[in-house]
């Protein structure tokens, strides 16, 4: 038997399984990142066709709930549209329609497919609480709700879904005879009991009893050419109901009569498809003091008309360009607009990204509204990020903007901690000139996006330079010529500081410069001198010279501050340079010189780019320039001459996509067209790293480009995107560490300075995704990702991505670690919502707890606390008090001596030896209560040998009562309570948890039983046993245990403390 067991010790020792809650980890599923976890995705407002709903918060503002995907964002309007309430979880398909009711929000929801699941839920200040009861296997879309009374109705295709509001269970379902389809208008009939109008797709409205199930009547359309109904909303005034079709006019129909009232006729083509009125009773006639006013919208276009009601109806005014359309090519239109009830505000949301609302309140009166809130992203998909860099004057904020850039022309700045921060930089007076110019009618439209400037391709930024909100003061024209611009006094400028940002843009041969600090387009464009499309930009570490390439090869310097040309790469010659270069060339035979190392000997104006420039560079000390050909060649200039020092010319293997350079370890990152990143180090000019995906190729990887890369703030990682794949290398080792898979296409991504996260843009969405580097929290293994898992990872079914509402997210604190480093990835599969454990962290560790230190210090000085709270005399009457001023102590003792006159015996009234008495029984009975609950628990404890309780009833005493409770403690053999209590902090100690509150704990005990535990007499003598808890040991038996713990404890801790310092030195020290 011995040995067996000797052989077994032999064996290796087969490795734990890490648990948690008893069950095993899974494995990290396919597709997912190792190294990163969704955090959330900004910039999205409103870029779905859901209409938004409000609804009044109390007398003083409104809520305004918006759709944007799987949520719903909630804003306040007295905030100034500021975001509230996200809605959590997401829902499992699209929203299809939301309405806001008294204090909470429904939102309908689609699975994608006619197979997919369909339901309804309710939020309560973003949170779920209920769903809707719908159905069993319905598989129609609810396309639009409506409240009112106790009834709330859901439109589908052909059914109508009625619900009560108060227990949220389905009433029944209506559905008619007709075959044609609903559409999504419906509308409420005040005054009308149960009543509800529904619109058809032949034009008819019916009416609708929900509460009896009976169509009452249909009212039918003056001709079938009309077309489906496209809106319907109930007049202020009862009865009537505004009809809107979709080829037809827009007519005020009376119900009760069946009469048409008023016909308005509407443009050609364009379908009104939003109604509102106007409710606070002005706002129409010359002046504007009539009621009668009516706002129409339709999705086919971004103008809001305004009608006056009244003698017949007219077109009072047309709101132009309200939400226009992001690009020729990416609709806009209104998704639906809304006169606030009683107030003189209008609120519009387009399928441009953009919630608005609009004001009343021009002098002299103007039916035409002004804008008052704004909040929105881009409308057309995102092409470029760019984090803000780390700014010479350490400033608290980085890390926290980001920049992003669209094919809607815009550029926008985005704040990671507070979302009303959030901005697009301003272009000028856009809405003005074109009003100037006539281009907001319907025929022009396309013509008002050309006044602000085209898509960008590229932008690099500078912040040493910036003087924030005084840069530059005064009024300035945008985007001028040095030459033709207003001059600024150096030594002004010099103090104030200059643009910080500069961008290349589609097809033009100017860059355009933008002050960050401002939020808005900067003084200069510069053009290229070969006057083609620049393809590439750079600004130099101080933030003084932008640096411009263009798609034929020149690359131009520009001073920042002056906007004047400074440099050209290569430099220019003049006439009698090139002159000589020509005899200097004929007498060498047109022989390349080369210097003793073998470098070739590059003259003035020679080695410009025979292809675009498609990356561009600085390096830290403003010496050389690194420019980066499409054809395959890097160059390396002298900054201040212009003149060309060495080049790597890679065009027989590989061209050049684009090109990042991380300024604090010298270092290029270039993707190839190959599907390879090299890196090339600037200081020695050679090429360090070659990084494939895979070697060799995968088939599914040899047709992707590489559309992006980044480098890690420490400049570790690599990041690039090929395709929907997000590749990071570790770069000291050339190892691929993760790998995984979006939903779409990346086309940018970007690194934050300070390596918390990493964004990107996907294709077709106008958001930023952005996630949170695990690394900075945890330890992940970064292991090489073989040939074999990177192909399960590209054929990987399953994708990755952040959600508005951050639901997607992980928790980046593991709760519990483990004795031996796992070498697998285990997912963090933790709820957010959960309230994580983290009194301890680990068992390994001495943890502190995570009660006050006012308590346990106020505990352990509790004596010094009383007396210097001692009084040092006794309150005495004022000497000197007026004679008409009665002291208190009068006030006082006049009922006591009314009642002495009578009776000599009585000195105090029955009610207040009630009420005295009353005060010191609750005083005891508290102080009994602490002191008899702790006694009842240490009895148990010594019973059970569990000591948990206990600690958490001390844990939650204030110091006075925990004082009287270790007072309390009876020294009695037969109770044991002390040695009970001495064994709990033993048990405390050696599970390392709350480590100051049992030092403070056995501070007090000592302070105040120390001669009890010296005498030795209490409690049972000294027999020898285990220290397992047994109520005959002896006092001081047991504080000998206790401190012989705390010893060894010290000991391990010095010990790990000195192990820990021996390896921070070592790293630290130099090695040769």
């Amino acid at each position: 038997m011995r040995n067996m067991e000797v052989a077994r010790m032999d064996e290796p020792v087969a490795k734990r399984q890490k648990l948690a809650n008893g069950d095993a980890k899974g494995q990290r599923k396919p597709g997912s990142s190792r190294l990163f976890a969704p955090y959330r995705t900004i910039g999205l407002v409103s870029p779905t066709s859901v209409p938004f709903t409000s609804v009044p918060l109390g007398k003083t503002t409104f809520q305004i709930t918006t759709c944007v995907g799987r949520s719903l964002q909630t804003y306040d309007l007295r905030k100034g549209l500021n975001l509230v309430f996200i809605t959590r979880p997401q829902t499992p398909g699209q929203i299809t329609a939301s309405i806001a009711w008294k204090d909470k929000v429904f939102g309908a929801w689609s699975e994608a497919g006619e197979d997919g699941a369909r339901g309804a839920w309710v939020f309560k200040r973003g949170k779920k609480i209920a769903d809707l009861e719908v159905p069993k296997g319905w598989r129609q879309d609810i396309k639009a709700f409506c409240c009112f009374g106790g009834w709330m109705v859901g439109v589908c295709d052909t059914t109508l879904l009625i619900w009560k509001t108060a227990t949220n269970e389905l009433y029944t379902t209506l559905q008619g005879v007709s075959p044609v389809h609903f559409t999504k208008c419906i509308s409420s009939l005040p005054t009308f009991l149960n009543k509800v109008v529904v619109g058809r797709e032949d034009g008819s409205a019916e009416v609708w009893n929900v509460s009896s199930g009976k169509l009452v009547y249909t009212v039918l359309p003056p001709s079938t050419s009309f077309g489906a109904v496209t809106a319907i909303e109930p007049t202020p005034a009862l009865s009537l109901v505004a009809v809107a079709y979709q080829q037809g006019p827009l007519l005020i129909h009376d119900v009760r009569a069946d009469q048409t009232v008023m016909q308005l006729n509407m443009s050609a083509g364009v379908a009104i498809t939003s109604i509102t009125f106007r409710t606070d009773g002005i706002g129409a006639g010359e002046d504007g003091q009539k009621p009668g006013v009516m706002a129409t919208a339709s999705s086919l276009s971004g103008d809001v008309t305004l009608w006056d009601l009244n003698e017949g109806g007219r077109k009072a005014g047309v709101l132009r360009s309200a939400h226009a359309d992001p690009t020729p090519t990416t609709a806009g239109g209104i998704s639906k607009i809304e006169f606030l009830p009683g107030q003189h505000t209008l609120v519009s949301s387009g399928l441009d990204n953009n919630l608005k609302t609009w004001i009343f309140d021009q002098m002299p009166f103007s039916p035409i509204p002004r804008i008052l809130h704004h909040r929105g992203g881009h409308g057309a998909p995102i092409t470029n990020l760019e984090f803000l860099p780390t700014s010479s004057d350490g400033a608290d904020d980085t890390g926290k903007w980001l920049m992003s850039a669209s094919q809607d022309r815009s550029l926008w700045g985005w704040s990671l901690r507070r979302d009303n921060q959030s901005q697009e930089l301003s272009q000028g007076a856009l809405q003005s000139k074109a009003r100037k110019q006539g281009l907001l009618s319907g025929q022009s439209r396309d013509k008002l996006q050309e006044l602000k400037c085209p898509p960008i391709t590229g932008m690099a930024c500078s912040l040493n330079r910036d003087g924030g909100m005084g840069a530059v003061p005064g009024n300035h024209g945008i985007w001028q010529n040095a030459k033709s611009g207003k001059k600024v006094d150096a030594e002004i400028s010099g103090m104030t500081g200059w643009e910080s940002v500069i961008t290349a843009h589609q097809g033009d041969h100017k860059a355009r410069t933008w002050f960050w600090g401002r939020k808005r387009a900067g003084r200069w464009a510069f053009p290229t001198s070969d006057e083609s499309p620049v393809t590439s930009v750079a600004v130099d570490p101080s933030g003084t010279f932008a640096v411009v390439g263009s798609q034929k090869g020149g690359i131009d310097m520009f001073n920042l501050q002056s906007g004047i040309h400074r440099q050209r790469f290569p430099a220019r010659l003049a006439p009698m340079q090139a002159k000589q270069l020509r005899i200097d060339l004929q007498k060498t035979g047109f022989e390349e010189e080369r210097t003793e190392d073998g470098k070739k000997i590059f003259y003035r104006g020679q080695g410009k780019h025979g292809a675009a420039v498609v990356g561009l560079a600085v390096n830290n000390l403003n010496k050389t320039l690194v420019s980066a050909g499409e054809d395959g060649k890097v160059k390396f200039w002298d900054f201040n001459s212009g003149l060309l020092v060495h080049q790597l010319d890679w065009t027989a293997s590989t061209g050049i996509s684009s090109m990042r350079f991380h300024r604090a370890a010298d270092l290029a990152a270039f993707a190839c067209t190959d599907g390879c990143v090299r890196v090339v180090d600037i200081s020695t000019h050679k090429l360090i790293r070659e990084l494939w995906p895979s070697r060799p190729s995968l088939a599914e990887l040899q047709s992707l480009t590489i559309s992006d890369l980044t480098f890690s703030p420490d400049g570790h990682w690599i990041a690039a995107s090929l395709s929907s794949i997000i590749l990071l290398w570790d770069l000291p080792t050339g190892h691929l560490i993760d790998a995984f898979k979006l939903q779409t296409t990346c086309v940018s991504l970007a690194f934050s300075p300070t390596g918390e996260y990493l964004a990107t843009a996907r294709e077709g969405s106008v958001g930023v995704d952005v996630w949170s580097n695990k690394a900075l929290f945890m330890h992940v293994p970064t292991r090489l990702i073989g040939k074999a898992e990177l192909e399960t990872i590209v054929q990987a079914q399953e994708s990755q991505a952040p959600t508005a509402s951050g639901e997607g997210g992980k928790a980046l604190i593991t709760l519990d670690n483990e004795d031996e480093e796992t070498t697998e990835d285990e997912p963090l599969d933790l709820d957010l919502d959960a309230e994580p454990d983290i009194d301890q962290l680990s068992s390994d560790l001495l943890s502190l707890s995570m009660v006050p230190r006012s308590r346990w210090q106020n505990l352990l000085h509790l004596d010094l606390i009383r007396v210097r709270n001692k009084p040092t005399e006794a309150p005495k009457k004022p000497e000197k008090a007026p004679f008409f001023l009665p002291s208190l102590q009068d006030r006082q003792a006049a009922p006591g001596a009314a009642t002495s006159s009578k009776d000599p015996r009585k000195t105090t009234g029955g009610a207040e030896l009630e009420q005295e008495r009353s005060q010191v029984l609750t005083q005891q009975h508290r102080q009994n209560g602490s002191r008899e609950g702790l006694s009842d628990l240490l009895r148990s404890a010594a019973e059970t040998g569990q000591y948990t309780e206990v600690i958490e009833h001390l844990k939650a005493l204030p110091p006075a009562a925990a004082d009287i409770a270790l007072r309390s403690l009876f020294p009695s053999p037969s109770s044991g309570e002390m040695v009970t209590f001495v064994h709990a902090l033993t048990w405390l100690l050696r599970e390392r948890r709350d480590f100051e509150l049992g030092q403070v704990w056995m501070a007090r005990f000592l302070g105040v039983h120390g001669d009890i535990v010296v005498s030795g007499d209490a409690a049972g003598g000294d027999n020898d046993g285990d220290d397992g808890g047994e109520e005959e040991w002896g006092l001081r038996k047991a504080v000998e245990v206790w401190r012989g713990v705390c010893e060894g404890e010290r000991k391990r801790v010095g010990r790990l403390v000195g192990y820990c310092a021996g390896v921070v030195g070592w790293v630290g020290r130099g090695r040769v």
